[in-house]
Parts: C-alpha cells; sequence; structure tokens
C-alpha cells in the first residue's frame, strides 16, 4: 500500500456521497428518510446493531451530501449514527482515527455562514446597539469577548463609541479570549489601526485560553472600568460534564435545568466583576438531554432549518461553499448525537434554560430597547431573503426560518450592581 493511501482515513459518509435514484418524488423521499432516521435512533439507543446496520444500509441508498437539503440533511445525521455505533469499539474507532479526526476549514465555513446567513449580522447588530446603551457616558470602557474575534463586530464597535462620546471618545479596552493566536493577533492590529484612524485611545488584550482554562486574572481588570462581555455561540460548551451515567440509565428528563458545576463557577466569577452588560448568543434548541433520542429529535427539527436556510441562500446549487459550511454543520451533529460525557461540547440550551440559569445566578434581563430591534430587523432584510424574520419571547430576539427560531440573543446584568 502506498504512503499517501495508508494516511488516509475511511470516509464514513462515501456511500452517501451520490445523488439517489430512487423514483419517489421529493417529498415522499423526505418522509421515508425521517421515518428510517427515527427507527434507526431508535435502535442505536437500544443497542440493536444489525437493526440499525440495516436502517443505515437504506439511508445510503437515499440521502446524499449533493442532494436536496433532506438528502444532505440525512446523510449528515446517518454518519453521526454510523460513527456513534462504532465507538462501541474503542480500538475499531482508534485505529479508524489514527490520523485524528478529519477536519473542515472552520475559518472559511464560518465566513460563509456570514456571508450567506443574516443570523450574526442581526447578532451583531443586537449586540452593537446594546452595548452602546449600557456605557453610555463612561469614559473607561472594557468589553470582554469570549471566543468571537470578529472584526465585523469590533470595528463598526469602535467606530460607534467614537461616535457616541460628547467629550470625545472614551477609553476602550477590548479583551479577546480565544485559543485562536493568529486569529487574535490579526484581529488586534486591525482594531489598534482602526483606533488610531478615530485618534481614540484603545487597547486590546489577548488572551490566549479557552473558557475552561480563563481565570479572572487574565481578563486584567481594572478599578473604575465599565464593563461587559459577550459570548456568541459559545458558552454551552462549559456545560460539558462527565454526565455517563446519566446517559446510560436516561436519569434527566429532557427539558430540566440540570445545575452544572462549572457553568455555576463561571457565572459566579462574572458576576463578581460587575458588568453592565453580558450579551449571549446561542442556538434556539435543546441538545443537551442525556437522552439520545431527545437530542436526535431536537437535532433534526433545529438542522433541517438550518440546511433549508442554506438551500435559499444558495440557489439549490451544489457549491464549494455549501459544502464546507455543511462539513462544519456535519461536525456538529456528530458531536451531539455520537459524543458523550466530556467530548460532547454541542451542549446547546434554549433561551428558556438558559434564562433559569442566569437567574438562578444572580442576573436578570436587560429590556431591549424599540431601535435595537429596528436594527436587527433592517441587519436582517438587507440580506434579501424572505424566508428570515425576527421574534422577540420574553427579553430575548430571535432569528427564524419563517416559524422556527434558530438563533437567540440576550442581555444580561447583575441584580447586585443595578
Amino acid at each position: 500500500m502506498s504512503s499517501s493511501s495508508s494516511s488516509q482515513k475511511p470516509d464514513v459518509t462515501l456511500s452517501l456521497s451520490l445523488p439517489a435514484t430512487d423514483g419517489l418524488n421529493p417529498q415522499e423521499r423526505g418522509v421515508k428518510l425521517i421515518h428510517l432516521l427515527l427507527t434507526c435512533v431508535n435502535h442505536v439507543s437500544a443497542g440493536n446493531l444489525h437493526h440499525a446496520d440495516a436502517c443505515l444500509r437504506q439511508i445510503s441508498r437515499l440521502a446524499s451530501v449533493t442532494g436536496d437539503p433532506m438528502q444532505r440533511l440525512s446523510a449528515r445525521f446517518a454518519s453521526a449514527l454510523a460513527a456513534r455505533l462504532v465507538k462501541r469499539w474503542p480500538g475499531l474507532y482508534k485505529a479508524l482515527n489514527n490520523g485524528g479526526p478529519v477536519s473542515c476549514d472552520v475559518d472559511r465555513a464560518r465566513s460563509v455562514f456570514s456571508r450567506a446567513l443574516p443570523c450574526l449580522s442581526f447578532a451583531y447588530a443586537v449586540i452593537n446597539r446594546t452595548l452602546i446603551q449600557a456605557v453610555s457616558g463612561e469614559r473607561e470602557i472594557h468589553v470582554i469577548d469570549l471566543g468571537s474575534g470578529d472584526p465585523k463586530l469590533w470595528v463598526p464597535y469602535i467606530r460607534a463609541v467614537a461616535d457616541n462620546g460628547s467629550d470625545g471618545p472614551p477609553c476602550l479596552k477590548i479583551t479577546c479570549v480565544s485559543r485562536n493566536k493568529e486569529a487574535q493577533e490579526s484581529l488586534g492590529a486591525r482594531l489598534v489601526k482602526e483606533a488610531e484612524s478615530l485618534k481614540m485611545s484603545f487597547q486590546f488584550n489577548p488572551v490566549n485560553a479557552g473558557l475552561r482554562e480563563l481565570t479572572l486574572d487574565m481578563l486584567q481588570i481594572k478599578t473604575g472600568e465599565a464593563l461587559a462581555l459577550t459570548s456568541i455561540l459559545g458558552l454551552h460548551v462549559l456545560l460539558a460534564e462527565d454526565d455517563r451515567v446519566d446517559a446510560h440509565f436516561g436519569l434527566r428528563r429532557s427539558n430540566e435545568v440540570k445545575e452544572c458545576k462549572r457553568m455555576n463557577e463561571f457565572l459566579e466569577m462574572v458576576k463578581s466583576i460587575g458588568p453592565k452588560a453580558m450579551l449571549l448568543v446561542e442556538q434556539e434548541s435543546n441538545h443537551n438531554s442525556s437522552r439520545l433520542v431527545d437530542r436526535f429529535v431536537e437535532g433534526l427539527h433545529f438542522y433541517s432549518a438550518l440546511f433549508d436556510s442554506v438551500d435559499a441562500a444558495f440557489g439549490g446549487l451544489s457549491r464549494p461553499d455549501r459544502t464546507v459550511l455543511e462539513e462544519m454543520l456535519g461536525k456538529e451533529i456528530e458531536n451531539i448525537v455520537a459524543g458523550e460525557g466530556m467530548e460532547r461540547e454541542a451542549r446547546h440550551e434554549r433561551y428558556s434554560m438558559w434564562a433559569v440559569r442566569l437567574t438562578r445566578a444572580g442576573f436578570r434581563p436587560i429590556r431591549l430597547w424599540y431601535e435595537v430591534m429596528e436594527e436587527a430587523r433592517r441587519a436582517v432584510e438587507n440580506y434579501g431573503s424572505g424566508g428570515f424574520k425576527i421574534a422577540s419571547q420574553k427579553g430575548s430576539l430571535m432569528i427564524c426560518w419563517h416559524d422556527r427560531p434558530i438563533y437567540a440573543v440576550s442581555a444580561w446584568n447583575c441584580i447586585s450592581f443595578c
């Protein structure tokens, strides 16, 4: 065997890569795929391997990573189920993955996500306006970015801060928490240059760490700073814990908000610094159930909306950018379906569950003003797709694909500091 072929990892989606020729119309095929997927996940959950394998063989004849949205979605979920089955044999799984997990171009995928869909523009519009209102009149502002590091958020924010000061621009510090050192350096250089052009006092504080390693000392907080935090599609990783016993026995109900020690410690740390605002953006779905079937059904509902919206954004064409984006979503799906314990980090929860966690920790929601909603609406309308709309729900703003909420933005501050 040649060295190049021996280093390649077998592709579990290989049999799902060709368009299906089954004679069914798209609606009939979609219904059949949903039935097969739900049947398969029940077999996987019950340990009925032969029945699960039979379902996967049927799915492979109907699904395709280059087909219509339901075919592509089914291919990703079938691949995730196959990965979970293989994990029952650790030696086999390790041998198949001895070159490391197949990687996708996450930076490119996020760029495509930002360009093709209005979800991040919607979130950034809400964050920008809410932060400006929260620290209005302050002369020393310190914003802590928990993992975004996106200049599309921070360049407009710096400009808005510079324009908002009646006595000239305030002093601004942005702390960026991320493991991606290269991205931090690029962002820092961009923001420093922008601040210089505005003749604004600015400091960039890169913290090369993940949320689990973050400590108060790393944030370099100074007395007198007006503090604010943003977390964009990342805080849920702190919900990861070794809950394999719960998963095995199905001890926790699907919508139960379970106490999480690491999350409680993090929120206690945030509360101790008394931020004027904490902006939270999360997936509006519950993928944190200990029961596989519950997560799978929630995942099908959530990601079907995303795949439909991606299809609309790309006009139904099979483009390389769409493939890169859906590979990233496929990695999330695999983590939700095949992961357990600490490795399962895609523990998305609905806004209603985050509201319980944050309220228990001593936070209260900040009212999102009419101007915020209008700015968010304009950001979505600029994308030109009629399928997206904005909805308000008990203190949060959500972006929906038709009537299905997919992402929620909420703002919070500390009760003891209000």
